[in-house]
């Protein structure tokens, strides 16, 4: 990674001698591709020098140790500089790694109910509810398209989109089964039960016709929608459900009035399903050589658990566990998602080389 900063450093002054040119003129297109080279590579050059900087400054105070009247100052100072430290790392791990082309995309976020029935029901409405508060403090607008209601309140089944900038990059490492473990308000002798949930996190596809489907592989069926599955009860059929023949991957939407509307918003949802199909696959393919299977999205794989009567959630991809379960589920999630975030960059850094 060093010898990558440093070739950076030198492409940076390279390019900063060259737009200094009086030969260069500020109108050509050479002049704009190396303005936005420049603008690309001087966070990655600023966060590094200030890193060597930090350097300078720890070997200077360590340097004054042996002094007396200057120990206590230097030992404060080293005590600053290493606070200062990780956020620089950080910062500077996140500069360097080729950007997900997905990251500033909107999502679709659909939970299911998996083992454990009506207690299941009830926690995938915690997990929607957890997701829900957590975009919106993160200034992300949250649309519910379809949902099935379960028996004893929650859900069976519920699929939001959520819009805004960054959407993706803040909730792509939730896909996976979700297991929870507390007393049901069913359970009249306060035995702990075990259920799950599963969570899909798909990126927005921007075009549908970028997703090559066959018109004759789509089966399109209209109903009314009913309940909490809409913001309404239609007195039209107006609700869409798209079966895709080939795959059996089946959406619908029904938050809309207009079934044009929904049709168009069950269509994207499908493109972004087939995508992640086809991730998904590429990933398993992959998935071998890889320490961390951190945002794989494979659903079959059991990533989090959520222990209520010890207050804490652990994250099996990376031995996590923060005993912090009350905020976590009121939508503080970034205990969380910051060291998910980390390991992912350790692991695609150690990747590169």
């Amino acid at each position: 990674m060093r010898r990558r900063l440093e070739q950076a450093v030198e492409r940076f002054e390279e390019v900063e001698r060259q737009l200094a040119s009086p030969e260069l003129a500020g109108a050509s297109d050479e002049f704009r591709r190396l303005s936005k080279e420049y603008a690309d590579l001087q966070p990655i050059v600023q966060t590094w020098r200030a890193l060597e900087a930090l350097d300078d400054r720890e070997a200077e105070a360590r340097g004054l140790l042996d002094d007396p009247e200057m120990r206590t100052m230097a030992e404060d100072e080293l005590d600053a500089v290493e606070q200062e430290r990780p956020a620089h790392e950080r910062e500077l791990r996140r500069l360097i790694m080729p950007a997900d082309p997905n990251d500033e995309r909107n999502l679709y976020l659909e939970v299911r109910a998996g083992t454990g029935g009506q207690e299941a029901a009830l926690f995938a409405g915690d997990l929607l509810r957890m997701y829900t508060r957590y975009a919106e403090g993160n200034g992300l607008r949250v649309e519910m398209l379809s949902a099935q209601p379960g028996e004893a309140g929650g859900w069976r089944e519920a699929v939001v989109r959520v819009v805004g900038r960054g959407a993706y990059s803040k909730l792509k490492f939730e896909s996976g089964t979700h297991r929870v473990q507390r007393v049901p308000a069913t359970e009249s002798q306060g035995r702990i039960h075990t259920s799950a949930c599963t969570v899909a996190i798909l990126p927005e596809v921007d075009d549908v016709d970028a997703v090559d489907v066959d018109p004759n592989d789509l089966r399109i069926d209209t109903f009314r929608s009913s309940g909490a599955g809409g913001q309404h009860v239609n007195t039209t059929d107006s609700a869409i459900r798209i079966t895709h023949l080939p795959s059996g991957i089946v959406v619908e939407c029904q938050d809309e009035r207009s079934q044009h509307k929904n049709k168009a918003r069950a269509l994207a949802l499908l493109g972004a399903r087939l995508l992640e199909a086809e991730r998904e696959q590429q990933r398993a393919e992959q998935a071998s050589s890889r320490r961390l299977q951190v945002g794989s999205g494979d659903r079959s794989e059991r990533i989090r658990t959520y222990n209520f009567p010890q207050g804490r959630i652990t994250d099996h991809r990376i031995g996590l566990t923060v005993y912090d379960l009350e905020n976590v589920l009121d939508g503080d999630l970034e205990a969380l998602i910051e060291p998910l975030t980390e390991a992912d960059q350790a692991d695609r850094l150690a990747e590169l080389g």
